[in-house]
C-alpha cells in the first residue's frame, strides 16, 4: 500500500538539506543535494516503518509559520 507522507526540509548552518517526517517520530536525513535528500528520505521513512509501523493517524499539512521571539 502506498502512503503520502509530509516531508520538512531546511538549510543547516552548513549548508546541508535537513529533511523529517513529523509523523514519523526520528525520522530524518541529511545531503548535500535535492536529488539526494529525496532519495535517502525515500529510504529512511521504508526503513521507520518497518521498524516501527506506519502512524496511527495521517496527520494533513496545513502550512509552515516562522515566528521571531525575544530570547
Amino acid at each position: 500500500m502506498k502512503r503520502v507522507y509530509n516531508v520538512v526540509i531546511e538549510k543547516d548552518e552548513d549548508g546541508w538539506l535537513v529533511a523529517s517526517v513529523p509523523e514519523l517520530a526520528g525520522c530524518h536525513t541529511q545531503a548535500r543535494s535535492m536529488d539526494k535528500l529525496m532519495e535517502r528520505i525515500r529510504e529512511t521513512i521504508a526503513l521507520c516503518v518497518e521498524e516501527y509501523g506506519p502512524p496511527t493517524r495521517e496527520s494533513e499539512f496545513v502550512g509552515i509559520q516562522r515566528v521571531m521571539v525575544e530570547a
